[in-house]
């Protein structure tokens, strides 16, 4: 599936190898025995370049903006769920390759698997074609989630920290009540308090799951 994602990444590969294992899931390697050869390297980087290329944006965007405004249009743009939204929508899922169980378990519905995936890909991207080759997709691939954006958005953590606080009830306290799932990868519940109320949210890291559990509790206040 590799040449076929090559043309919706818009990049011929002089290497290959590198879209390969952008697309290579960690169930695969340690399967077979290896300890290398997954995307979790390329996510690293892919991680940095999405957020310098994300930052560039942002500056020429909106120019008259502070880093108070910037901030939170940044983590919007890079979150989990816009990444796994962007990464559904160019099809990543049919191009990564995990292992035979994964696959009938729906592991490349997850939406931390499909965001890492992209972020690896990004990385691929940039180590081939350099920073111009991976800022053009960056700009193409976001270009909906960044015109979408009026305000500067309020990430749901910072909200209820607000409403709690507002309301003299003192900070939420997080705390991870479940973790599921294998070593490569795991799921992780969070719950979050605020008086005597509380919710939880479930996602493939801690700081994700304390996003969806802040909405969720948000959402029960609110109601």
């Amino acid at each position: 599936m590799s040449e076929p994602f090559e043309a919706i990444l818009g990049h011929t590969f002089k290497r290959p190898g590198l879209l390969k294992e952008a697309l290579t899931h960690s169930s695969v390697v340690h399967r077979q025995g290896r300890k290398r050869g997954s995307n979790e390297r390329l996510e690293f980087i892919g991680d940095r370049v999405l957020g310098l290329a994300m930052a560039e944006w942002l500056i020429e965007r909106f120019p008259h903006e502070q880093e108070g405004e910037l901030g939170p249009r940044l983590a919007y743009l890079v979150s989990q769920p816009v990444l796994a939204k962007v990464a559904e929508t160019i099809g990543l899922a049919d191009a990564l390759s995990v292992g035979r169980g994964e696959a009938k378990s729906g592991l490349t519905k997850r939406a931390t698997v499909l965001a890492d995936a992209l972020e690896a890909a990004l990385g691929a991207l940039y180590l081939d074609g350099g920073l111009e080759v991976a800022r053009t997709f960056v700009r193409r691939a976001w270009h909906d989630a960044m015109v979408g954006q009026v305000d500067p958005p309020k990430d749901a953590k910072t909200a209820l920290q607000h409403w709690a606080l507002k309301r003299g009830m003192g900070l939420p306290a997080y705390s991870v009540t479940g973790r599921s799932g294998p070593e490569h990868a795991p799921n992780f519940t969070v719950t979050v308090f605020v008086g005597d109320t509380d919710a939880a949210g479930t996602a493939g890291s801690k700081r994700a799951a304390e996003q969806l559990a802040a909405e969720a509790l948000l959402a029960r206040l609110s109601a």
